[in-house]
């Protein structure tokens, strides 16, 4: 049997989070989710290693650039594919996002769920 991908969704809004957690799992993902930036690097520093990490930017506390910048500077997490998932849309934030290891940059404002799972499984080839 395939192994299950594992999403780790990272987000401070419950709504959003338990909207995309159902997307995932629907389509057969592990899901994970860091409710805030501290408890996404709480849950890597602890072990997790989830294919891909879908990130939001803007969170109070840790925000989406200093968990991204976090994530790769300590290694954490295996070597996942991320995805913000942010209203952010100016291309200074994108620019930023990329520079700190983002491979995928997704505009929450101007795709629905079901496209941003699809984006998700295109970036991680499935």
């Amino acid at each position: 049997m395939e192994k299950k991908q594992k999403v780790l969704i990272v987000d401070d809004d419950k709504f959003l989070l338990d909207m995309y957690s159902v997307k995932f799992r629907e389509d057969g993902f592990d899901v994970e989710v860091g409710v805030g930036g501290e408890d996404a690097l709480n849950k890597l520093r602890g072990g997790l290693e989830p294919d891909v990490i879908i990130l939001d930017i803007v969170m109070p506390g840790i925000d989406g650039f200093a968990c991204l910048e976090a994530i790769k500077k300590e290694a954490l997490g295996g070597s996942p594919i991320i995805v913000v998932l942010s209203n952010q849309g100016q291309d200074e934030e994108v620019r930023r996002a990329r520079e700190l290891g983002a491979d995928e940059y997704i505009i929450k404002a101007s795709a629905i769920p079901s496209e941003v799972l699809e984006q998700v499984k295109k970036a991680i080839g499935v």
